[in-house]
């Protein structure tokens, strides 16, 4: 079995915004774009135009509706993705040493001429972040982009995660969360960033900042926000316009 580091001299991850995030899904396939043309073998899909396509990502986003306990019911985006654990069972576990957790900066990663597709890292890791690759027979995971944030050959401002870089509601930050003094660490603890189910004790470096509750108007007996934006802008239409609403009347 594999063993963990004792420590590591970073701790890069990714910071999450629930509040933020748009559900538009750019982030899956930039991710999938990225780790299809560059890093590892491709990440590939079956029946792709079929009726049941299938097919492996290193990102997925979930929608759920939740009532909060005042207010109304909210539509949270939650982006899924590898944590990065600190006490990651996905690392322990593995028999080859395939996966593992690299002392430089804390990013999981999968040696895929090693892995034998057993399974055993999927089975432990409580977030389902990880993936079979049927084509491949390895499993797949996200790598933080390590072939991008340490590539000089890109401008600087591009030496971040796919998933960061594309995000166009910036609801996605990336940083050493292991430097307290690192702005996703201030992000944190100015938003109450929170672990993925934390009673697991794997300690991801991920982190989520949870969403905020949304204003509820329904009974404030407040005039409706929109109603001003709903007028007719001209009610008694003359001219053209005028003669066409009445044909359109008579039809």
């Amino acid at each position: 079995m594999t063993e963990l580091p004792t420590q590591t001299e970073k701790k890069l991850g990714l910071v999450i915004d629930l509040d933020t995030c748009v559900g538009c899904h750019a982030c899956v396939i930039s991710c999938k774009g990225w780790n299809t043309e560059n890093y590892g073998a491709p990440l590939s899909d079956q029946d792709p135009y079929g009726a049941a396509p299938t097919g492996t990502f290193l990102n997925r986003v979930h929608s759920y509706e939740v009532q909060p306990e005042t207010g109304p019911a909210q539509l949270i985006h939650f982006p899924k993705s590898c944590l990065h654990c600190e006490d990651a069972p996905c690392v322990t576990v593995c028999p080859t040493g395939a996966s593992y957790k690299r002392v430089e900066d804390g990013i999981v990663l999968v040696n895929e001429s090693d892995c034998i597709g057993c399974g055993l890292c999927a089975w432990a890791c409580p977030y389902g972040a990880r993936e079979m690759d049927q084509d491949q027979g390895v499993m797949k995971k996200c790598t933080l982009c390590v072939d991008r944030i340490y590539n000089e050959n890109l401008p600087a401002e591009d030496r971040e995660p796919a998933c960061v870089r594309t995000c166009p509601a910036g609801a996605r930050h990336f940083g050493d969360l292991g430097d307290p003094d690192s702005e996703v660490s201030q992000l944190v603890a100015e938003r109450g960033g929170l672990d993925l189910m934390p009673e697991q004790g794997t300690k991801p470096v991920n982190q989520y900042l949870p969403p905020r509750l949304k204003d509820d108007y329904t009974n404030t007996g407040e005039i409706d926000i929109l109603a001003p934006l709903l007028d007719p802008v001209a009610p008694d239409a003359k001219g053209l316009l005028g003669w066409l609403d009445k044909a359109l009347e008579k039809l």
